[in-house]
């Protein structure tokens, strides 16, 4: 069936790119949509690249059998612990590594595990997918488990996704709003717990973030290599503070038995959102997708009276 506004080949008319959320309730929906996705892929002669949890790329390799060996498996809890890395250094990574070749991509993105403060960041990821790869030679199919995720949840997959395919059946989204969902989710962070350190800085201060943030890292006993990541991290943070947020900027630093986290605080206002979700060449927001790349999570909210945001280092 073909939807009204939806090409034959799920994407909007007009454009080559495909992201489609398939809401399945049990095991064999999921199989039934995921196989029919790759199946037409290997038709195709197109790569293809499943990011899902463990279970559910056990249970395609399994299913394939033989034809796994064309597939490029990764296990999102890793590749994507930190949404924000997903576009820039997984999806954009495997369509260039495939330039001038039509992709299919299955992404997984969200599952029952996911955490309250790492959901906004996930919806803001499957948000931004429309924009980034607007006219890119790329179908993505974005599992959502119906039963396990919860109607909230559900629901925010109709905003972030202009197609749905539930039991076979292809339509339009009638909530497709990827800016305003965006929106939705910049959200103000929680405080610091009691205890947290501060730090107000300007430009001379730098050398004491980076030293009050390898402080944090030796508090908490992280390896000397992710004291080092968080510093990196942190240090784009600060800098990015003192030339764009108004000179200045505010650190604070806390640790729990998971986790290290460092929030740069300033005046700012990042009304971009595709900032730090396009990997270099592309000069734009390069700074922050290196954030992201070195944290296992970055919160942001921002608004006109300043932007605070926060990484965190698993321990």
């Amino acid at each position: 069936m073909t939807a009204a506004g939806v090409s034959k080949g799920g994407g909007r008319v007009g454009d080559p790119f495909v992201h489609e959320a398939l809401l399945y309730h049990d095991t064999a929906g999921y199989l039934d949509g995921a196989m029919k996705f790759i199946y037409e892929g290997v038709s195709a002669d197109e790569p293809m690249l499943v990011a899902a949890p463990p279970a559910n790329l056990a249970l395609l390799r399994e299913r394939l059998g033989a034809f796994a060996d064309l597939v490029r498996f990764r296990d999102m809890t890793e590749a994507g612990r930190n949404p924000g890395r997903l576009i820039p250094w997984v999806l954009s990574a495997f369509m260039d590594e495939h330039a001038g070749r039509r992709v299919r991509i299955i992404g997984e993105p969200i599952w029952p595990a996911r955490t309250a403060e790492e959901y906004p960041a996930c919806v803001q990821h499957e948000a931004m997918i429309n924009v980034a790869f607007a006219g890119r030679e790329a179908a993505i199919l974005c599992p959502y488990d119906t039963g396990a995720l919860g109607r909230r949840r559900v629901r925010d997959a109709w905003a972030t996704h202009p197609v749905m395919l539930e039991d076979g059946t292809r339509r339009a989204s009638d909530g497709y709003n990827p800016y305003g969902i965006t929106d939705i989710y910049n959200v103000p962070l929680a405080e610091p717990p009691a205890g947290a350190t501060t730090l107000r800085f300007e430009l001379p201060e730098l050398v004491k973030v980076r030293r009050a943030v390898a402080e944090a890292g030796l508090d908490a006993a992280l390896p000397p290599d992710r004291i080092v990541d968080l510093q990196s991290a942190v240090n784009e943070l600060a800098t990015n503070s003192v030339v764009h947020g108004g000179g200045s900027g505010t650190l604070r630093t806390w640790h729990d038995a998971e986790r290290v986290v460092c929030e740069v605080r300033d005046f700012g206002h990042c009304a971009d959102v595709m900032a730090g979700r396009l990997r270099p060449p592309v000069r734009r927001g390069n700074g922050l997708v290196m954030v992201h790349y070195l944290a296992d999570l970055v919160q942001r909210h921002t608004s006109t009276t300043g932007t605070a945001t926060r990484v965190h280092v698993l321990r």
